[in-house]
């Protein structure tokens, strides 16, 4: 009997796909053949692993084994021969005619034959040829810079030693990238699967990243958000200058359109949050000036403040 998606990942039934992938990435991590060398029993784990999320990853293969449960998981599985037959099966099928479509005598629906000789290798297509090899999972570790730019690398996949990717502009941590014809060779010398990987962005120390948009904390001066200026704003593809209007709070959200991630066609923003510091060293001038500052304000700073 097959084993159990749902039990190998450790997941319930109506999981989220995102309790999925977090479950699948969690024990790929621990059991890789990279973290377990020479480990026989972490490397079947592994591949288990990699089966079970391939079926549960994917919305169709998954709807599939919900209905039909192991036999879903044959190569090639057919689910509308499947349906028929189970039709066929809630039918009677007495000496006399069934409904249109059936035969009587025991004569299953049309296409599949008489009950007795029924071939159940028909519906997994197994007389088509040979059946289709296992799909590869791999997880891939990048920066920022490389998922908004797009990069080649190398990864190193069990079964495949090195293999060389091209990752497109604007991944994100759970893009997938399928390489047809990568994965493990079929069986009987059938067609191999795909290599499937994962992409996982690393945290950025400056900038935040929700969908397409960045989101970067500028540091400015207290003249800079008073009196307004115009100020360099670092990105991936250059400096460029961000104008600060006058008398800018703390924690004012600008927008610079179009300097956020392509992807394809559509980009997103950045967008750039004031930080105002203040002086770290001691001027008396400074200090009086601040001090006589009390009359700028339109009204007290802390008025309605309560619990």
């Amino acid at each position: 009997m097959a084993a159990n998606p749902y039990e190998t990942l450790g997941v319930a039934r109506d999981a989220t796909p995102d309790a999925i992938r977090k479950a699948y990435r969690k024990l790929a991590r621990k059991l890789h053949p990279d973290v377990n060398p020479n480990n026989k029993a972490a490397e079947d784990k592994f591949k288990a692993v990699s089966s079970a999320y391939e079926v549960l990853s994917d919305p169709q293969k998954r709807s599939n084994y919900d209905e039909f449960g192991d036999p879903a998981l044959e190569a090639n599985f057919d689910p509308a021969k499947a349906r028929d037959y189970a039709r066929w099966q809630r039918e009677p099928r007495g000496g006399g005619r069934g409904p249109a479509g059936f035969g009587g005598g025991g004569r299953g629906p049309a296409g599949f034959g008489g009950a007795s000789d029924f071939d159940f290798a028909e519906m997994f297509n197994r007389g088509r040829g040979p059946s289709r090899g296992g799909d590869l999972h791999a997880t891939f570790q990048m920066d920022l810079r490389q998922a908004v730019e797009g990069a080649e690398v190398s990864i190193e996949v069990p079964e495949q030693g090195t293999v060389r990717v091209r990752i497109p502009p604007g991944a994100d941590t759970g893009s997938v990238i399928r390489l047809p014809g990568r994965g493990s060779p079929g069986p009987r010398g059938g067609p191999p699967g795909d290599l499937v990987i994962e992409t996982e962005v690393r945290p950025h120390p400056v900038l935040r990243r929700e969908g397409l948009d960045l989101y970067l904390t500028l540091p400015v001066t207290l003249d800079e958000a008073y009196n307004g200026a115009s100020v360099d704003v670092p990105t991936f593809e250059g400096t460029v200058v961000l104008k600060i209007p006058a008398r800018s709070q703390n924690h004012a959200r600008l927008r610079l359109r179009g300097k956020g991630i392509a992807r394809k066609t559509t980009r997103g923003d950045l967008f750039v949050e004031l930080d105002v510091r203040m002086p770290d060293l001691n001027d008396d001038a400074l200090a009086a000036a601040l001090r006589e500052s009390a009359t700028a304000y339109a009204k007290p700073v802390r008025d309605g403040l309560a619990l």
